[in-house]
């Protein structure tokens, strides 16, 4: 089974949860992990699964960087906002970082999120 992780900053989280919810059913299909807040907001508010690892400014975005880094997440969704200082920048650009040198799909904004969900290529 397929791995997707999860990830919003705070001034996006309304955006994930749409976007979690409009697609509810595919998403179903794949094992879940997020960040702490992300994840517990995704399991209230949308019902799914999801592992949930530390908050982003507290390591959880490190800890989804490792995981990538050994090949255990297949796509990673990042929902950042682009207007907004985050004092764990170093780690968010660390996550980002670790996609594109092990090459794993990664999502910054919904339009691009849905593009890989809606991959037959990626996703079979």
């Amino acid at each position: 089974m397929k791995t997707i992780a999860l990830i919003a900053h705070d001034g996006k989280k309304a955006d994930i949860l749409q976007f979690v919810n409009d697609n509810k059913a595919k998403l179903s299909k794949y094992k879940l992990i997020a960040t702490k807040t992300t994840g517990k907001l995704i399991k209230e508010k949308v019902g799914l699964k999801v592992k949930c690892y530390m908050s982003g400014p507290m390591g959880g975005d490190a800890e989804i960087a490792a995981l990538v880094a050994n090949k255990k997440v297949d796509a990673v969704i990042f929902i950042t906002d682009p207007l907004d200082a985050h004092p764990h920048d170093p780690d968010i650009h660390g996550l980002m970082r670790v996609c594109n040198v092990h090459n794993v799909p990664l999502a910054s904004n919904i339009a691009t999120a849905q593009l890989i969900l809606s991959s037959e290529t990626f996703f079979r």
